[in-house]
């Protein structure tokens, strides 16, 4: 496939475009084994807060669960960045992955017009596939936020989605024009450092010291397709719980009501999921 329109990401229009945020280093490589893996080495050897590592390629690439995520050279937008959010609770943390999704959702819609939702906790979903996927990861104090977004994949490039997945897009799949990457990166690292202040700081509420939900829970509720749904969910050890997906609470976790069995071995009619795969049952 010609990618003449994706070309070489260039750091000079990113970081020019970056002047003044809070991304103080943006690196971008030709080939990697994984953006993740990379940042999160340099964040235990002491790396700030603000790092920015884009990738044309990756090779080893990961989803959540420890899927492999790969895409072709020049396709996607692949990219990690290194959070810092000291001070907060760490349960608190839950929430960055939903940010990123927030922020990846805006960037797309201003820059297309796309019809973009989420799918708890951190898919990025358009024309009912799965256009972006984030994997938040934490090392001592840092957590490093991992984002791939199909650009310009073709159909037979994408990969086959698991049981009960939903299939891969792309924007060139959506009948978007081919976009400017660096322009669609600015946008979600600006979009991410808006509500990621307002989160960290909790403006909306003065005597809250930090890791304040309401800042961005009503945006994020608006952008999920899981909430209002019967789901089930797919967690970690091979465990799955199924129930009406209610909402998200303060630590970011989706509440489902549940019944039955699943109401015993939940010990009420509620259970609040931290991390898992959910399947949108309707």
């Amino acid at each position: 496939m010609n990618r003449a329109e994706n070309h070489t990401l260039d750091v000079f229009v990113l970081r020019a475009g970056l002047s003044g945020s809070m991304w103080r280093a943006v690196e971008v490589v030709g080939k990697t084994g994984s953006t993740n893996a990379d940042v999160m080495a340099r964040a235990r050897a002491g790396e700030p807060e603000g790092l920015v590592l884009v990738a044309e390629e990756q090779t080893a690439g990961r989803g959540r669960m420890g899927r492999e995520w790969v895409a072709p050279p020049g396709a996607a937008l692949t990219f990690s960045f290194l959070l810092l959010p000291s001070g907060l609770p760490v349960r608190r943390r839950g929430w960055l992955p939903l940010l990123a999704g927030i922020s990846v959702a805006a960037a797309v819609r201003g820059a297309t017009r796309a019809e973009v939702t989420l799918k708890w906790p951190n898919d990025v979903l358009a024309g009912g596939g799965k256009l972006a996927g984030i994997l938040a990861e934490a090392t001592g104090e840092a957590v490093v936020v991992g984002i791939g977004v199909n650009v310009s994949t073709g159909a037979d490039e994408l990969p086959q989605p698991g049981p009960g997945g939903l299939p891969a897009t792309s924007l060139r799949l959506l009948g978007s024009p081919m976009l400017d990457r660096e322009q669609l990166l600015i946008g979600i690292l600006l979009a991410f450092e808006r509500r990621y202040q307002a989160w960290r700081h909790g403006r909306d509420n003065p005597h809250h010291a930090g890791g304040n939900p309401a800042a961005l829970r009503a945006e994020y509720l608006e952008l999920c397709e899981t909430i209002g749904r019967k789901v089930r969910v797919e967690r970690p050890g091979g465990q799955s719980v199924s129930g009406d997906a209610m909402d998200v609470d303060s630590d970011g976790r989706l509440v489902l009501r549940v019944s039955g069995e699943e109401a015993v071995h939940a010990g009420g009619a509620s259970v609040a999921i931290a991390a898992g795969d959910v399947v949108h049952l309707r």
